[in-house]
């Protein structure tokens, strides 16, 4: 979907302060790679610094395996850094040490994927390390100084050192994996005490301090509220909270409001603050009831809404309170109270080409064209976008930049292309919409003018009334006049050429949660790719023709 603010707006910190140069990174990323050391011999021909990790890697049998072939990234420590961990666990040697542990502690400096600092985000790193967590990066700013962090734990002194293997990234101290679960992470936290008394009595205590073995069903993501919060909110203990919500006498019975906000503060999966600003919205445990999400002044707000004419202001997720990893998820720290309320339908402005399989590409997503090759029908390379597999139409296209007419203005840069109608290609294309909220809606077709073709479009099974013509171009008029025959600009250029926006009609929404909208060719010549930029859900109530989309993403209301 499109946001207010683009997904990696807090990298501009970084631009500013000269940590990532784009090109001139790249070009010394280039100029420092050596072929004929790997990961391993690289840490022996410098045992000032690195002798002791080395020690580590030789105990634990990993010196060969970092020596062969292979794509890695290693974050490094010092000799000092290792010194103090060895402190912190109070072992004299590393001999010493229990073997089990030292080769976890490996594995949570590795990754098998080639990751240089311009693909760092201020939040998790795409691919999880070796030992099956994911990393967390940031920068800290010191006496002036700027440097990236790794979990909060750790400061790279030196970064992006290509090896034959990989990349090396120097760290001043040790990473440790998460030991305990959500719920054991909370509870180790004193400030928390009233939200853990509440998870207890309601049951969410057990349900956060598993660790399912199915890794689809492991990732949790809560947002706790602290004794302060709650305290602001006049609860100022765990009696005052359930006198305030567990109307039955029973927290643990899922009709209790007690219970019902402790679910509310749960959401399935696992979402980094840098993570939850892509969505406007995230299903929680409380069967149909979601916490809308907003990005502001690089702050993550949620349940913030305008209601009856009434101003609600949301709740800040405290960032350094934030992103606390755990054996089965993560959580975040709210800055003051919330619960469930009555949730208008709320517009969705939907980036179709926005979708974890290339969100999680850094290299790619927003930098560079990608494609999702299909090889079977069985094939789903992308969950949320299935279409017909022909052998014409195997590959789903990620789009990325381009100067030209059917280029210039798409929204982020981006867009989604396909075979589509005709023989031989694609007949039918089908995709999960993020969360909206139940509601009705107009539904509008973003598309780019190419594809010479017709097609139905169904929501959640229920035809449209209007069919898009991909080949047709909007008409000139003004904003109201167009309104009025089911066209809008979408796009801030005046003049935008082939960028259209297709009122197809409106849509009941029933349930809360991700819907499916599907395009079905009906008649025309394959003259083109079909080719989508946006998808918008906007309340029948709401403002149609605004805002407009600018190319970086950020949204125009000038004009009405």
């Amino acid at each position: 979907m499109k946001k207010q603010t683009s997904i990696l707006r807090l990298i501009s910190i970084i631009l500013m302060t000269g940590l990532v140069l784009a090109a001139c990174k790249k070009t010394e990323y280039e100029l420092a790679t050596s072929t004929d050391r790997n990961i391993s011999s690289y840490l022996s021909e410098r045992p000032d610094s690195f002798s002791l990790f080395k020690e580590i890697l030789d105990i634990t049998g990993s010196s060969a395996y970092l020596d062969a072939y292979g794509a890695y990234t290693f974050f490094a420590v010092t000799n000092d850094g290792v010194k103090h961990w060895m402190d912190s666990v109070g072992v004299s040697s590393l001999a010493a040490a229990d073997v089990n542990t030292l080769k976890n502690l490996v594995r949570f400096h590795l990754m098998e994927d080639t990751i240089n600092t311009s693909q760092f985000t201020d939040g998790k790193l795409k691919t999880a390390t070796m030992y099956g967590q994911f990393l967390i990066t940031g920068v800290e700013f010191v006496n002036g100084v700027s440097s990236y962090t790794v979990n909060r734990q750790a400061s790279i002194i030196q970064s992006n050192i290509r090896v034959g293997n990989g990349i090396v990234h120097v760290i001043n101290r040790m990473l440790t994996p998460a030991a305990r679960t959500i719920a054991q992470e909370i509870e180790a936290n004193p400030d928390y005490s009233v939200f853990v008394q509440a998870m207890k009595e309601t049951g969410f205590y057990d349900v956060l301090n598993r660790v399912e073995t199915d890794t689809t069903k492991r990732w949790r993501t809560v947002i706790a509220e602290s004794n302060r919060a709650l305290a602001d909110s006049g609860y100022s203990s765990y009696a005052a909270l359930k006198a305030k919500y567990s109307q039955t006498g029973n927290p643990a019975n899922p009709k209790d409001s007690l219970n019902m906000y402790v679910a509310y503060h749960i959401v399935n999966g696992l979402y980094f603050l840098g993570d939850l600003i892509n969505y406007n919205a995230q299903l929680t445990l409380l069967p149909e009831e979601v916490i809308t999400i907003k990005h502001q002044n690089q702050q993550v707000v949620i349940n913030e809404m305008e209601f009856n004419g009434t101003f609600e202001k949301g709740v800040t997720l405290i960032r350094t309170g934030s992103d606390n990893s755990a054996t089965n998820g993560v959580w975040h720290s709210a800055s003051s109270h919330t619960m469930a309320k009555f949730r208008r339908p709320q517009a969705l402005y939907w980036d179709v080409a926005m979708f974890p399989e290339i969100m999680n590409q850094p290299a790619y997503y927003r930098r560079a064209s990608y494609s999702f090759l299909r090889s079977l029908a069985t094939d789903r390379p992308v969950a949320s976008i299935d279409w017909e597999w022909t052998n014409n139409a195997r590959t789903l296209n990620y789009s990325y930049g381009g100067t030209g007419t059917p280029d210039i203005y798409k929204v982020n840069g981006d867009k989604i292309t396909l075979d589509f109608g005709g023989p031989n290609r694609a007949t039918w294309v089908e995709m999960k919409t993020p969360t909206i909220i139940k509601g009705r809606y107009k539904v509008w077709v973003c598309y780019i003018q190419q594809f010479a073709g017709v097609t139905n479009v169904l929501v959640n099974g229920v035809a449209m009334t209007r069919q898009v013509n991909f080949n047709e171009v909007m008409p000139a008029g003004t904003m109201a006049e167009r309104e009025s025959i089911g066209w809008k600009n979408y796009v801030t250029a005046s003049n935008p050429n082939r960028f259209n926006s297709r009122l197809v009609g409106i849509v009941d929404i029933a349930t809360t949660g991700t819907q499916t909208i599907r395009f079905n060719w009906v008649s025309g010549t394959a003259a083109g790719n079909f080719q989508l930029d946006m998808i918008h859900f906007i309340p029948i109530d709401d403002v149609q023709v605004l805002p407009r989309f600018a190319t970086d993403g950020s949204m125009s209301y000038v004009g009405y």
